[in-house]
This record gives structure tokens, C-alpha cells and sequence, in this order.
């Protein structure tokens, strides 16, 4: 079920604005390394983003969520998520899990091209972009400040029901006002990539040890990314679990940001679920930097265990 999500242009303007009043603040390049048997994981900052509270969780109980956040010392009117593009290097390959948001989004975002700078990396290394989704966070940085792509040396991979939705002429029609840029803004720069793209199925291997995780709900197509080959398998989350808190101890809460809540919650419980049993590794993209940590169960759901 497609929930019409209550906001509107408005909304996202005061969003930005609220962002344009942090630009000011120096955003140093973030990573953070660690290694994977042969590979090894890079996770690059691309700032964070600025979100109205209302917006990100308009139905849920709002006392009972303001008071979780307080207690753990987060604001309770607003939510300021990191992103974080996770790179491996595996073998002859250099791969980047989505490119970030671009100079076009929010100015507290679209710090990736910095973070890769730091890190010795120039952009035409790059081999692979994996994408896990379309949301502008994930997908706009593709092209520079000419509209021309910024990995001119990469292949670009996309599941393919994402893909569709994001190309289909008809999607800015059926999105909520508030998102229609996001349709627009992601078929202007897929087109750039159509005859680079490789569109796969859930369960595919995308590339050599990385196999696509069905988690829809967030998106259409919405895809995490296991990591296999280098001991405890990774899981790149993408935006399938989004928040340290809320996320694990109420996952059957619904989130503003899911194209389908109802599938978005039973995507996010399955995934917990896999991840606890499993005792996997994650790296989320809006979990704290650098994101990495695994999934713990507790007496009445679940919590996020960063690694040290």
C-alpha cells in the first residue's frame, strides 16, 4: 500500500532552509577502513542531511518517540542522519555503494567527492557503482556541476525493478507532490548511464562476491548488498534500516520516508531478524558514522551494537 505522505512543497523548502543554516559550518572528510579477509571497506562521509522529526515519522506515537529521543539525548524536533558511501576493494575492482547526494540536494550533503579526495581517490578509479535505490541521498551525485557523470570509468548496476520505476514517464505523476523532483532528478541521470547500466534480480551476484538482498519497501526495487568472501559476511543496508534507535526497537513503526510502509516494516523485521541470527555485519547508510556495527536482539526488539 502506497501511504500519501502528509507534507508538502513547504515542507521540504523550511527543510532546506533549515539546512542552508549549517552550510556555513566547515565539513571535514570523514572515513573510516577496516578489512574484510582480502577486501577492504572504506566508509566515506557525504555529510548529512537535515529532516523536520514530522516528516521522517508523521504516524507514530509522537509522545512515546520524543521521549526515546530524549532519553538518548537526541533532538527531538528534527533528525540530522549521516550518509555514509561505502567503498570496496576487492581485487582488481573499486566499488562505491551509491554515489551520494550531489551540490543539489541539501547543502549539508554532497561532501563525497571531498571524503574520496582524503582517501587518495580519484574518481575515474572507480570500477562499479552499486546502486541500493534512487532517492536523490543515494543517486544524485552521478553527475557533476555540468551534468556530466562523475565515474566516467565505471560500470553502473541498478535492480531492475528500480530501475523501471525510476524511468518510467509515469512515476512523476504518481508521486506526492512533495517528491516529484525526486522522479524528475533521478530520470535525468539515469538516462546518462543507459548504455552502462547492468540491471539485476534479487539473489543475482552483482559483481564477484556481492549478492543482491531483496529489501523493497523503502523503494520499489530497494536492494542491500551482502559481501561475501571475507569471513563474517557484510551486509550494505542502504536506507533498509535507517535510524540507531527507532529503527530496531520499534521496527513496526512507520517510517515517512518508505514509498510502502506496510512492506517497508516487513522488510526491516525480516532483515533484523536474518541479521541477529545470522550475527552479520552491517553497514548502514544513515546509521552513524561510520554505520558499521551488527544487530542484537533484546527482550522486546532489537539494538544496534556499533563496532569499535
Amino acid at each position: 500500500m502506497r501511504r500519501p505522505i502528509k507534507s508538502s512543497r513547504r515542507d521540504f523548502l523550511s527543510l532546506g532552509l533549515a539546512a542552508a543554516g549549517m552550510a556555513g559550518l566547515p565539513l571535514m572528510p570523514v572515513r573510516r577502513s577496516f578489512a574484510a579477509g582480502a577486501a577492504e571497506f572504506t566508509v566515506l562521509s557525504d555529510g548529512h542531511l537535515m529532516l523536520p522529526l514530522g516528516f521522517s515519522y508523521p504516524d507514530v506515537p509522537q509522545d512515546e518517540l520524543k521521549a526515546m529521543l530524549a532519553a538518548a539525548g537526541q533532538p527531538v524536533d528534527s533528525l540530522a542522519p549521516d550518509c555514509n558511501v561505502t567503498m570496496l576493494r576487492s581485487g582488481d575492482r573499486l566499488i562505491l555503494f551509491d554515489v551520494g547526494a550531489g551540490g543539489n540536494f541539501m547543502p549539508t550533503a554532497g561532501k563525497l567527492a571531498d571524503s574520496l579526495a582524503a582517501a587518495g581517490v580519484e574518481p575515474d578509479e572507480v570500477t562499479d557503482v552499486i546502486f541500493t535505490h534512487g532517492h536523490p541521498d543515494h543517486l544524485w551525485g552521478l553527475i557533476d556541476d555540468f551534468d556530466e557523470p562523475v565515474f566516467a570509468n565505471a560500470g553502473f548496476h541498478m535492480s531492475a525493478v528500480e530501475w523501471q520505476f525510476w524511468t518510467d514517464p509515469e512515476t512523476v505523476n504518481v508521486m506526492e507532490e512533495a517528491r516529484k523532483t525526486f522522479a524528475v532528478g533521478a530520470a535525468s541521470r539515469l538516462a546518462l548511464i543507459a548504455d552502462r547500466i547492468n540491471l539485476f534480480a534479487p539473489g543475482d551476484e552483482v559483481v564477484a562476491g556481492v549478492e543482491a538482498v531483496d529489501t523493497a519497501g523503502h523503494t520499489p526495487g530497494h536492494t542491500s548488498f551482502m559481501v561475501h568472501g571475507g569471513g563474517d559476511p557484510v551486509l550494505v543496508a542502504g536506507d533498509a534500516i535507517s535510524h540507531p534507535l527507532i529503527s530496531f526497537e520499534h521496527p513496526e513503526w512507520p517510517s515517512g520516508a518508505d514509498q510502502d510502509t506496510g512492506m517497508g516494516i516487513r522488510t526491516r523485521m525480516a532483515l533484523l531478524d536474518r541479521l541477529a541470527a545470522d550475527k552479520a555485519a552491517i553497514i548502514g547508510y544513515h546509521l552513524p558514522m561510520p554505520g558499521q556495527g551488527r544487530v542484537e536482539r533484546t527482550d522486546s526488539a532489537y539494538r544496534f551494537a556499533p563496532d569499535a
